[in-house]
């Protein structure tokens, strides 16, 4: 299947490298799981850092290019809805296979990626929610403390009074 990296970055096929960059740091942080809490971002993800791999590379977004502009060339007299596009990036073959490769590759190395940052992004939140468990039991200790030190203080004093 072919994907539209430029896209998926939001960017024009002209980008420069920061373009790229400051492109793929935006829609990391706009799809990443903390900012989307209750939606799996897992493939959007995949399909950020697969975009990143291939156009950062000089000589893999060159070759990018030429496939990328005959699937432009290829559909561009049709007007179509996003699932018909989607439709042709699955009609569409990749022809060279240097570049079917590096795209195989790239999508290896982003479904990795992706893999690891959500088991990094759960070990932070589970270390964040035993250190926050950990720290109300010690608020709960000493409010007890204090509530019966003030109970005694309480019953002495009525005892006195």
């Amino acid at each position: 299947m072919f994907k539209d990296y430029y896209k998926i970055l939001e960017i024009h096929e002209n980008a420069t490298e920061d373009e790229i960059k400051v492109a793929f740091k935006k829609q990391a942080f706009k799809w990443h799981p903390d900012k989307n809490s209750g939606i799996d971002t897992t493939a959007k993800m995949q399909d950020i850092n697969e975009a990143y791999l291939i156009l950062k590379d000089r000589e893999a977004r060159d070759l990018y290019n030429v496939t990328y502009r005959k699937y432009k060339q290829s559909f561009a007299s049709q007007e179509s809805n996003p699932k018909e596009e989607s439709q042709k990036q699955k009609d569409f073959v990749v022809e060279d296979e240097t570049l079917k490769k590096w795209m195989e590759n790239a999508h290896k190395q982003a479904v990795n990626l992706a893999k690891q940052m959500m088991e990094e992004f759960t070990d932070l939140s589970k270390k964040g929610f035993s250190a926050a468990g950990s720290e109300i039991w010690q608020h709960l200790k000493i409010y007890f403390i204090i509530f019966i030190a003030l109970s005694i203080i309480m019953s002495l004093a009525k005892g006195c009074g």
